[in-house]
């Protein structure tokens, strides 16, 4: 008898979720897409994606009005947050409001950014898709997160296609990174990493029957202290292998872009996940990169090094800088020895003697030959801690905040792009230097 209960009870809780979540899909808002372009551009990775620890900033309800309803989740509707696994417990919690699972999201940012630039026949689709604390093998083609993402994709497309209005992706915003780091597991995490976005750009272009290929919008992680085995002077620093990929295909990939990095703001108790404001100022800066590809403007790269050579015992790193000039900035970030630059030779020596700016480079002296030294920049921080004020971080961005800035809060923050962290190695004389 008290099995028949059970069972029963697990019944009609079955049943309450089923109607829960069709509620929420058939009457809550769909908007209207008639002869409507929706962009669709979603972000995917680990738990920065899905927005962890991220208090919310953002007034949903003023997002939806001052945008006249142009910012919708998958479901073409407005019931943003809430992210979880499983369908049905995310169509509960919104039904309910569950507001330990209403995060703020990169995207939200960047919706905002976006609509400010679009005309008002566009809309803007947008949502997390993931898994915390992942591996990017475990979310690669085949696996749950990466089918519950092409599901959503598909789910928004079918619904706006059949009203009437058209869709495309023109971009992915990716946010993944830390347990490739954490866990060592970051040799091949680049040919990797192209891979998962050689199935994603082929999936979710065969959805779309779109021509363009999806872009990929890439920030980067800031957890190399948290590795266990970190080493800030270690020739073979192999916690540098993960962000120094995103430079990489950044510098060198037409389907690549910058958003940046993220030592240059607040985390949640230093740790792993940076706050909800931050995640306004990122997704805003995704944003910019996203409108570029949408209207066929030059690749967005960000600060990075173009290339790196040697001039007599000296260093040479040539920069991208959207926004001359550049500068170091010691109040934003704070400042670390020689505003974050290494010259690690093979003996585990730093042989940078001090760090000079001349236009789109900058020169390191050096008090020992640098050819065949690593040039590392923003590695560094103290144990397990993260951002701008602890972490692995350096001082060096260009200037595009002293025009460009996002109020949250009541508070202005500039938009400057900061230096994304890499690790480079000196195999070039001046006489042999090849621009990238």
């Amino acid at each position: 008898m008290k099995r028949n209960y059970i069972i029963l009870f697990v019944f009609v809780c079955l049943l309450v979720c089923g109607i829960a979540y069709v509620y929420v899909a058939l009457f809550c808002g769909k908007a209207d897409v008639k002869n409507r372009v929706v962009i669709c551009v979603p972000v995917y990775g680990q738990s920065l994606a899905l927005g962890e620890e991220a208090r919310r900033v953002t007034d949903l309800n003023k997002l939806k009005e001052n945008f006249c309803g142009r910012v919708v989740t998958e479901n073409i509707d407005y019931n943003f947050g809430y992210f979880d696994h499983s369908y049905i417990k995310q169509a509960v919690k919104k039904l309910i409001h569950y507001k330990q699972r209403d995060f703020e999201l990169s995207v939200y940012g960047m919706s905002e950014l976006l609509l400010s630039h679009l005309g008002k026949d566009t809309m803007i689709c947008t949502f997390p898709g993931g898994q915390g604390e992942t591996e990017l093998a475990y979310l690669c083609k085949g696996s749950i997160p990466y089918q519950r993402f092409l599901d959503d994709i598909e789910k928004a497309c079918s619904y706006v296609q059949e009203r009437g209005g058209s869709f495309y992706v023109p971009a992915v915003c990716w946010m993944q990174g830390e347990s490739n780091i954490e866990g060592y597991s970051g040799n091949g995490y680049k040919e990797l990493f192209m891979q998962f976005y050689e199935d994603l750009n082929e999936d979710i272009k065969a959805i779309t029957n779109q021509k363009d290929n999806v872009r990929m919008i890439c920030y980067q992680p800031n957890s190399l202290s948290r590795g266990d085995q970190f080493d800030e002077n270690s020739y073979e620093c192999e916690e540098t292998v993960v962000p120094q990929a995103f430079v990489e295909l950044i510098r060198t990939d037409s389907l690549f872009c910058a958003s940046g990095p993220t030592y240059p703001y607040d985390f949640v108790y230093e740790a792993i996940h940076i706050d909800g404001i931050s995640q306004k100022r990122l997704g805003y800066l995704a944003g910019m990169a996203v409108e570029s590809i949408i209207h066929h403007k030059e690749r967005f790269r960000g600060v990075i090094p173009l290339s790196v050579y040697a001039r007599d015992s000296n260093v040479v790193i040539q920069m991208n800088v959207p926004c001359p000039p550049l500068l170091f900035d010691t109040i934003e970030v704070k400042k670390i020895d020689n505003y974050g630059f290494k010259v690690v030779d093979s003996n585990g020596r730093d042989v940078l003697c001090d760090v000079k700016l001349d236009g789109s480079s900058v020169i390191l002296k050096c008090n020992r030959p640098s050819l065949g030294c690593k040039v590392r920049y923003a590695v560094n921080g103290e144990k397990e801690k993260s951002g701008r004020l602890r972490g692995p971080r350096g001082n060096l961005r260009d200037s595009q905040g002293d025009n460009n800035a996002v109020v949250v809060k009541g508070v202005e923050y500039p938009l400057h792009n900061w230096c994304y962290q890499f690790d480079e190695l000196v195999i070039n004389s001046l006489s042999e230097h090849v621009h990238i």
